[in-house]
């Protein structure tokens, strides 16, 4: 067993993970203005992005940026900067850090080096969207981005279908209209379902129906903003996928199980990896024994 502690005495930096808001600049905490301001450095998703949060709150610590595209060049810089003493703020562009943004991998490097990992609580448009939804808020199930590739999704989305929770999905609007007429196809018309958009923003907005009367919204109306998507569980599943996690099972064994509960292999592969906290790839080149050519 590992333990650590936020705050110690210890020689070292910390990191700490700093929620934005996702549209009201109100929503940013006291304590999260404190700490940027405090902090020797911010590691931002798009440093313009932040610059104008920033802005707004006076704060004037240097930036650096910190995407996707730069993750593996990044991580041993900030961690040799926070072995060195700093303090290092790490930001999305709105909401919290590591969910459907970038983080996780950054937070691993920091425990893997005995760095402290200070997370900071505040705006989440999954939670913010579920608890005004109407539909069950307990239990749920966070999926975040559906796959881009048609096929893919579907696949997804077939893997989910006997899921009992309520699910979160997170969409773009350009590919609202598809994901719904999929997620109708995969989980039937009927199946109710909540669209959010623009939250927390002069426009918000909530559309409830089914998933076929949304579906037919998504194809005649101007979809504008980012979206969550919200669907109700499914109320008599025919196969019950298990979600428990035993890190020290084959990740082989745990996709063939979810692949001979009625997921298919791409879905099961991506549960996975959410489940265990890592890139869906990483779990895939496990899987088909890439990673060891």
């Amino acid at each position: 067993m590992e333990r650590t502690r936020s705050f110690n005495t210890e020689v070292g930096g910390h990191l700490y993970l700093v929620p934005t808001p996702i549209g009201n600049l109100d929503d940013m905490t006291f304590r999260a203005v404190k700490i940027l301001k405090a902090a020797d450095l911010i590691a931002a998703e798009d440093t313009r992005n932040t610059q104008k949060l920033l802005n707004h709150f006076e704060i004037t610590t240097k930036q650096i940026s910190f995407h996707e595209h730069n993750t593996q060049e990044r991580i041993p810089q900030l961690v040799a900067k926070l072995q060195q003493g700093m303090d290092i703020a790490q930001v999305s562009d709105a909401g919290m850090p590591s969910i459907s943004d970038p983080g996780h991998e950054l937070v691993n490097a920091c425990i893997d080096a005995h760095i402290p990992v200070v997370p900071l609580p505040g705006a989440n448009a999954g939670l913010t969207a579920l608890i005004a939804s109407g539909l069950l808020p307990q239990p749920f199930y966070f999926y975040g981005f559906l796959d881009r590739k048609p096929k893919d999704q579907r696949s997804e989305i077939e893997g989910l279908a006997q899921r009992t929770e309520t699910l979160i999905f997170y969409e773009a609007p350009h590919r609202l209209k598809k994901t719904l007429q999929n997620l109708a196809t995969g989980f039937g018309d009927d199946r109710p379902a909540v669209l959010c958009r623009e939250l927390t923003k002069r426009y918000e907005e909530f559309l409830r129906g089914s998933l076929a009367e949304l579906a037919e919204w998504a194809a005649t109306d101007t979809v504008r903003g980012e979206f969550v998507v919200l669907v109700g569980g499914n109320p008599a599943p025919t196969t019950t996928a298990t979600t428990a996690v035993d890190l020290s099972e084959p990740v082989a064994v745990q996709v063939d199980r979810l692949i001979a509960a009625g997921e298919k292999p791409n879905a099961a592969i991506k549960e996975v990896a959410n489940l265990r906290g890592v890139k869906k790839q990483a779990i895939y080149n496990t899987y088909h024994h890439l990673d060891k050519e």
